[in-house]
């Protein structure tokens, strides 16, 4: 798989009938191991080793409906309080972020109203966070609430 902008982790990776399969301690099993769940799997390291999100506020790739439509975000973490806290939107390193990009999330956040949007293709990476009633590019992840 493509090198990432994210450390170097280690993660349990198996080939069967032809394809990679990537196991994934949140949902507790293996997946396809496609270029997003790549981008997915560094996000979610890169959140609980590096920035010390606790894993269990933590929840990966759940259901959600928008406008009676059935649609999947990729992580949503919780603050300690088990409010929604930051959303994360996770594409394919080809995949360019763009408007469309942040407008999925932004459709997605409509359901969970949180303080921050984080959208990675692993080469590219955008945090926002919600300053004055507004969502503005910021540097650094806050804190686990």
């Amino acid at each position: 798989m493509k090198a990432l902008q994210f450390p170097n982790f280690q993660f349990q990776i198996r080939e069967a009938k032809g394809k990679l399969f990537i196991y994934d301690a949140f949902r507790k099993k293996e997946v396809v191991l496609t270029p997003e769940e790549w981008v997915r799997q560094h996000v979610l390291a890169y959140l609980c080793e590096v920035q010390n999100y606790p894993s269990s506020l933590i929840a990966v790739e759940r259901s959600l409906t928008y406008n009676q439509l059935k649609k999947r975000f990729d992580v949503l973490v919780f603050s300690k309080n088990g409010k929604p806290f930051m959303l994360v939107e996770c594409k394919a390193p080809e995949v360019k972020l763009s408007s469309e990009t942040l407008f999925q999330i932004a459709t997605y956040n409509t359901a969970f109203q949180v303080p921050y949007l984080f959208v990675s293709n692993g080469l590219q990476h955008l945090l926002f966070g919600l300053i004055d009633g507004k969502y503005q590019s910021i540097q650094g992840f806050p804190e686990a609430q």
